[in-house]
Order: C-alpha cells, then structure tokens, then sequence
C-alpha cells in the first residue's frame, strides 16, 4: 500500500476522533470545568522523520471509565495538513522512525507487558519485534537501520529470559511478599526495588536472532532508575557503539553522581568515560561522529545545579565545558547537521526559549525560538526542519515545527481546538516586585473570567514545589491555574527564592533557607499584589502548594493568620521524620547535614516546631497525600492533620491509596480537583 491510499485509509479512523482547526464551531464560551480538562487530549514525544516531511507524535486521552490514559500513535506533515492517527490500542507510545522514514518503532502494552513494536508507513498492521518476559522501555533506532536498541528490567544474575521468567513466577506463587533491603536506595518514588536492574537491549530491527543484553550482569540501571529518560543513551553515527548514563556508586540515596559509558553494540567492555562527581546525562553524538556533547551538573549531591553543555571528543578524551559563562540550566541537545551548532532548550523567566550554540567554549548562545515555553526538540536528518513542542498558561501541549534557523514558525497539531474555542479563559499578567532583601522577584497572576475590575475577587496564592523549579507560562494538568480561577479568583504564582530560570545565586538561595526568603518573597509579593491591584480582596486570601509547595502552606499555617483557607498536598511537617524519603542526598543538601549532623536546622525549617510556639493553629486546612509516597511519605500529612486536629482546627483529610507524589488516575483527579474548589468555596465565597 502507497502513501497516499495509507492516508486516504487513515483518514477513515479519523470520524471517532477530536475536531480539529477550523472545523471548530463557532459557540459561545465558558470558564473552564474539570469536565473541559479531562477531555483534553495530551500531545507528546514528536519526532521528526528523516526526510523532514512527517512528524509522528503521541497522542494520550484521559478515559474515566477506564480510569487510565488512553495512549495512540498520530503523524502530520511537517508543512502542516491533516493529522493521521496512526494506532488504535490506547497502550501506544514512544515512537521512533526508522533511517529510511518508513517504519515507525514504538512502545505498545496491547498484549500486556510493554514490548517494541514496528509500523510499516506503508499500511499493514503493527507487529511485536519483542517478547520478553521482562518487557521492553525507552527504544532507539540505530542509524543504519539495522538494530533496535532498548531497555528491559532484569535480574542482574539472570543470563536469559528464561532465568528472568522463572524468577518472577517463583515470586509471583510465593505467599511471603516482604520488602526486603539491605542497602540503599530500596525504594523510589513508587516502587520498591526488587532486585531488578533496567539494563541495555539490542535487537535485529528484522526480527531475526534474540536480544542480547550489552549490560549483562550490572548491578546498576541504564539510564538511572527514574532519573533519566531516552535522551540518556544514544548510538553513535556509525552505529557501532552506544553511549549511555548509569549512577554506579554504591550508596545511590545520597548520590547525584552519573557518569557517561560507551559499550560496542556487539558486546564487550563496558568502558567510563566522564568521572566528575555531579551528574552528566543526555549523550548525544555530532553527525561527524567526532564528539559527545552531553549536559552536566558539577556539584555533587545537589540535583539543582546548573546544567552545562559539555563536549567530549571521541579522539582525545578532552572534555570542555561550552556555557560556564551561561546562567541558565541547558536542557535537551540537538546537533546541527553540519556539527558546529548545538541546540538545546533552558528555562529563562516563566519561559523555555530554544537557542542555539556554535561549537566553542565562550561561544553566547542566542535565543532561536523565544518569548514561548517550548520542549521535545527534534531535528530532522537534513538539517531543515526543527519540530517542538510548545505550550502556555493558555493553551496545552501542540507540536510546532520551524526552520532550523529559528524562522518560520508553524503550529501542526490542533488536537485541542474545539475544546479551547468553548473556553474564556484569560492570558496571566507577569509583574516584578521586590523580595526579601529587595531582591527583584517575578510572579503571573490570572484573572477570572467575566472579569470586572471594579469587583472584589478573593485570592489564591499558589506555592510551587520542587522547592527549585518555578512556575511556568505553561499549561498543566495536575495543578491548571485556569480551573482554580474559574469559579471566580484571582490566581497569583510568585516564583519566590529557590526557583529557576532566575540564574543559579537565585536558586541556591533557598538552600537551609526553607521557611526564610522564599516565605518573605511570598509575602511581599501577596502585599504588593493587594496594593497594586484593587480588585484583590485581602480579607478573603487562600494559599495552596504541593510536596515543597506544601511545606509552604504548612509553614503558613503557624507563621501567620492573614489567609482564610490552607490547602496542603504532600506537604513536609516534620524533617526529622521526613529522613524517611528515599533521596537522602535531597535532604542532606538542603539542610546541610543529616538529622544527627546538623539537627538545628532540621529543628528550626520544621512547620511542626512552631505548632508549639503559637500554641495554635488557626486557619481552616485540606491535607492531602497519596499513599505510595516515597518521595514526601504521607505519614507527614498524617502528623499534620493530627496536629490540627488535637489543636481543633477546622480541617479534612484526603488520602489516595492507589496515589503516590502526585494525584494521576482521572476519576481521583476528578475527586481532588472537587475537593479543592469546594474548600475554597467554603472559606472564600
């Protein structure tokens, strides 16, 4: 089957699916529901065929029903035109062309375990290219088409597929089902480590031959468990080896440290070829095959360092470092087809330019694409086109494309179209102020609809997490400042000391700081909004933030009295008790020492410590956490709403037991968004 008669047979599976462009009816709009953002389809993980002419995406649907995502396979020309949805399961992700742009690989759960599978351009259905038991994660296509390179967990000591299955049905009949650790890290974000290892797969792309593990035997994962993603291993251009990252120290709970490797794609030694102590990941080889340039923080233990472009050549070993001179965290790398240019994205000022790099140390990097928050780069093999994606406080995820000179700019997706044209929503309104100390400190604020400035509007203040990251001109899910003003507030996010995007003095500043300058930057930036801006109402004030963001609300809580309503979502009260996390190294930073090194700190940053000292809570507070917390354990929302229960404080618990960190399957995201605004209608309205 051609081209044209694939697209023309596509274009038959398109009735069921979103109305896009100008197809949208015209209606009148209404301020956003948790309703309109469940039915919003989420775009992700656009690549770029070789050629340039195609781009095939990922498509992911909340189904309430089902209670999950529901995940397909979509393509659009890059010159823009209709898109094609390309699969159907709903268990489809991670697509990856093939060199000769006509196969797509991608990762698909359809039968179960996830496993590889290949989709000819030319029609046909999809076929599995892998069966292990152990399933298949993060797939690459080498540049001459010939293997597939890909991720499975396994057994360290297991030499087959076979010892992997058998293991895991000897566990699965087992009645004992103990966590059982003797080092650390044994559990991460939701998981317990079971004594599987995510190790390095190649496979025939023609089917033929069985996968050979490069990694056999590792006692350590590739890319780090969590930490890293697909852009942490990468084929060289000539296809003979494979670069990747892997955190190799023995206590991993307190390491930031990961370290570049190459391996030979027929097997061998597995050879280091970085050894500074901070983290360096995202491997990315030059098309000339001379170099890896690969991004890298040089402060051990401290996973919010500053990213820097570094380049390793493959001739000499010599690593430079291109952005000292840079204050801005560089993010995903792209090469130039002529290697002397490197993209990469940083976050600057609530946005994500684009820029790009000529290929020396010292060189200033220019804003290629600015003045938007932007992510997912991916170049096509000639060079010329440039595809992204871009997003914003207003608008979710869609996939752009442009020259690769940063010029003609050009939306391709539109899957979100009909949904948006039924929406008033308001563009946020980005001010300065001065902080604690009369540091310049940046916040957005966003308006209800119907707005009318002449009216009152209560305000809610919302606290970031992290605690260094910052909010965003970009549009979420979990936490959507457009459905927390809808009902009537106005909706203020300050990016208070320990954010990004703001230089790294910036972020560093709330390091043993918790409660300090990012509270009075909260503060200030509260009074000068009230000022400023008379249609905020200070008598009808909420505050509400998750994990670092909820530490805020707590601390809130027993530092002042001036908000009518709290909302804490796996917020930390006691650090002494929050040692129970599984990355150490977060703590160990930021407080700078351990409980028994330094127990001032950890005595002085705990909201709980103050609970004492006021001798009472007052404001009315939503605790909320998810059950499989690792990384902020819910037992400290347990201790919080305790507290505020002993201390008869008008206050509710929520806790998801099938939730970790964050809030994820759609008829729980349906409850807490619920739960949220009714708190806020009870204390505001």
């Amino acid at each position: 089957m051609n081209r044209a008669v694939l697209r023309c047979s596509l274009l038959l599976l398109l009735a069921p699916a979103v109305q896009i462009g100008a197809r949208a009816q015209e209606q009148a709009k209404h301020a956003i529901t948790f309703s309109d953002l469940i039915r919003m389809h989420r775009v992700g993980e656009a690549q770029v065929s070789p050629d340039g002419k195609w781009v095939a995406y990922m498509v992911s649907t909340p189904d309430l029903d089902a209670n999950r995502n529901a995940s397909n396979i979509w393509i659009v020309p890059a010159g823009g035109g209709e898109s094609l949805q390309l699969t159907q399961s709903g268990h489809d992700s991670s697509p990856v062309w093939s060199p000769d742009g006509k196969t797509i690989a991608f990762l698909s759960s359809r039968s179960g375990e996830s496993q590889v599978y290949l989709l000819s351009m030319d029609g046909g259905e999809a076929r599995p290219l892998t069966h292990l038991s152990t399933g298949a994660d993060i797939v690459k296509w080498s540049p001459d088409g010939k293997i597939i390179a890909f991720t499975s967990g396994v057994y360290p000591d297991c030499k087959d597929d076979a010892c992997n299955s058998a293991r895991d049905s000897e566990k699965e009949k087992d009645k004992v089902k103990a966590h059982v650790a003797e080092h650390l890290l044994y559990r991460h974000w939701t998981h317990w480590n079971e004594g599987k290892r995510s190790h390095l797969f190649v496979t025939a792309a023609d089917g033929s031959g069985t996968p050979r593990d490069l990694t056999i035997g590792a006692n350590y994962d590739v890319p780090p468990d969590e930490r890293g993603g697909p852009a942490d291993l990468n084929f060289s251009p000539d296809s003979r080896e494979i670069c990747f990252t892997a955190v190799t120290d023995p206590v991993e709970a307190i390491s930031t440290n990961g370290d570049l490797f190459v391996v030979s794609v027929s097997g061998g030694e597995v050879k280091r070829i970085t050894k500074q102590p901070g983290f360096d990941g995202e491997p990315t080889y030059s098309p000339d095959g001379k170099y890896i340039a690969y991004h890298a923080q040089l402060t051990p233990e401290y996973e919010s360092d500053r990213w820097r472009v570094m380049l390793f050549d493959r001739a000499s070993g010599k690593i430079e470092n291109l952005t000292e001179g840079f204050d801005r965290s560089a993010g995903e790398l792209a090469w130039s087809v002529d290697s002397k240019t490197i993209y990469f994205t940083a976050e600057d000022e609530t946005l994500q330019p684009i820029y790009s790099m000529a290929l020396r140390a010292g060189a200033e990097p220019k804003k290629l694409i600015a003045n938007s928050y932007n992510s997912g780069i991916s170049l096509s093999g000639d060079g010329k086109t440039l595809v992204f994606e871009r997003t914003s406080l207003t608008k979710p995820a869609e996939v752009f494309a442009a020259a690769s000179d940063g010029t003609s700019v050009r939306q391709l997706t539109h899957q979100n179209d009909a949904i948006l044209a039924s929406l008033d929503m308001n563009e946020p309104e980005t001010f300065w102020f001065e902080g604690a100390g009369g540091t310049r400190v940046q916040a957005m604020m966003i308006r209800p609809p119907d707005f009318d400035a002449a009216k009152k509007y209560p305000l809610l203040v919302l606290l970031h997490g992290g605690p260094q990251t910052m909010w965003s001109n970009a549009w979420g899910y979990r936490w959507n400042a457009q459905v927390f003003s809808a009902p009537g507030y106005v909706t203020l996010m300050i990016n208070r000391r320990g954010s990004t995007g703001y230089g790294q003095k910036f972020t560093d500043e709330i390091t043993n700081d918790w409660g300090g300058k990012p509270y009075l930057d909260v503060m200030d930036g509260v009074d000068f909004v009230l000022k400023k801006y008379l249609f905020t109402d200070g008598s009808r004030m909420a505050a509400a933030g998750g994990s670092y963001g909820g530490y805020l609300a707590n601390w809130i809580a027993t530092h002042t009295g001036r908000f009518k309503a709290i909302i804490s979502h796996a917020g930390i009260f006691d650090k002494n008790s929050m040692y129970a996390t599984e990355e150490l190294w977060f703590e160990e930073h930021d407080m700078q020492g351990t409980p028994w090194t330094n127990p001032e700190s950890y005595r002085k940053w705990a909201p709980m410590t103050y609970a004492a000292e006021l001798g009472k809570f007052k404001t009315p507070t939503l605790v909320i956490d998810g059950e499989q917390d690792f990384r902020v354990p819910y037992t400290q929302s347990l201790e919080f709403f305790n507290t505020l229960q002993r201390q008869d404080v008008p206050s509710k618990l929520v806790i998801f037991p099938d939730e970790g960190h964050w809030v994820l399957k759609p008829q729980n995201s349906r409850f807490w968004y619920k739960t949220f605004l009714d708190w806020l209608a009870t204390y505001l309205k």
